[in-house]
């Protein structure tokens, strides 16, 4: 191994820089040994040893295709990654879709901790009824904290039961739903709570893009959702299922996939 010095003109001045030259067909050394660690890790600044991302291949450009590590959940056919009330799942699947039949509500066979949910969804053109009588459906991630799904295009209702809002506790920041019979998207960040010996350490706390425009940043859930009372905890696992609503309104989903979220050098 040798050093190799550099030159060229930066803005007039010669500068000087070094590159460390491997032997052929090896890269390269990387990054740095002398630097500050970072706080709270185990890896220096620029630290050439920290290991690297694995690759993801995205989904299709210009759709909303799965990226290559996801789980799809429903691919406009198969329904059997959920299960329902009474056991298989009985909602109607017809041209692709998912559809809320009075059957109960559906979860997710598998279970799921921190993850990145894609949803779909849409209620009917000619949808009937008004605030919480239209269109009225949800995402519960792991079973118990929702998402509000509603028709909010015209549609007054109280603040925190309008599309895409945390269901009884936070309203979107904005609201960025489509009429009625266009399929809108939930692109949802979620971080499980934490607890330890039976005490919540840490909320759970969703990041939530509804057609594409950030309506939650980081948000803290005050607990599990309830009606017409406050939010609290009570200890559970690490995970839970993905659940989606049977509230009475033909809601339609389609394109779910879900990853699980994990840091890449953990």
């Amino acid at each position: 191994m040798f050093i190799r010095p550099l030159r060229f003109s930066l803005a007039g001045a010669l500068v000087m820089a070094f590159v460390i030259a491997a032997p052929r067909g090896q890269h390269p050394a990387i990054g740095y040994e002398d630097t500050p660690r970072i706080p709270g890790s185990k890896w220096r600044v620029h630290d050439g040893k920290r290991p690297q991302p694995r690759v993801v291949t995205p989904g299709d450009a210009g759709s909303n295709g799965a990226p290559a590590d996801a789980i799809v959940l429903f691919d406009g056919v198969d329904l059997s990654k959920w299960r329902g009330r009474d056991g298989d799942a009985k909602w109607k699947v017809e041209n692709g879709n998912l559809e809320v039949t009075p059957t109960g509500d559906l979860e997710t066979v598998d279970t799921f901790g921190d993850c990145q949910l894609h949803i779909e969804w849409a209620v009917p053109a000619d949808s009937k009824g008004e605030s919480q009588a239209k269109g009225n459906s949800g995402v519960f991630m792991m079973g118990r904290y929702e998402i509000q799904v509603l028709d909010s295009h015209g549609n007054i209702t109280y603040p925190d039961g309008q599309a895409a809002a945390l269901y009884g506790q936070s309203p979107p920041l904005v609201n960025a739903s489509r009429p009625a019979g266009e399929w809108q998207t939930y692109d949802i960040v979620f971080e499980a709570p934490r607890f330890v010996e039976g005490k919540l350490e840490r909320p759970a706390y969703v990041t939530l893009f509804h057609n594409g425009v950030l309506v939650h940043h980081h948000k803290a859930m005050l607990g599990a959702t309830c009606h017409r009372s406050l939010a609290t905890y009570a200890p559970h696992g690490p995970t839970g299922p993905i659940r989606l609503q049977d509230h009475g309104a033909p809601v339609r989903y389609r394109n779910i996939w879900v990853r699980r979220l994990k840091g890449y050098d953990e």
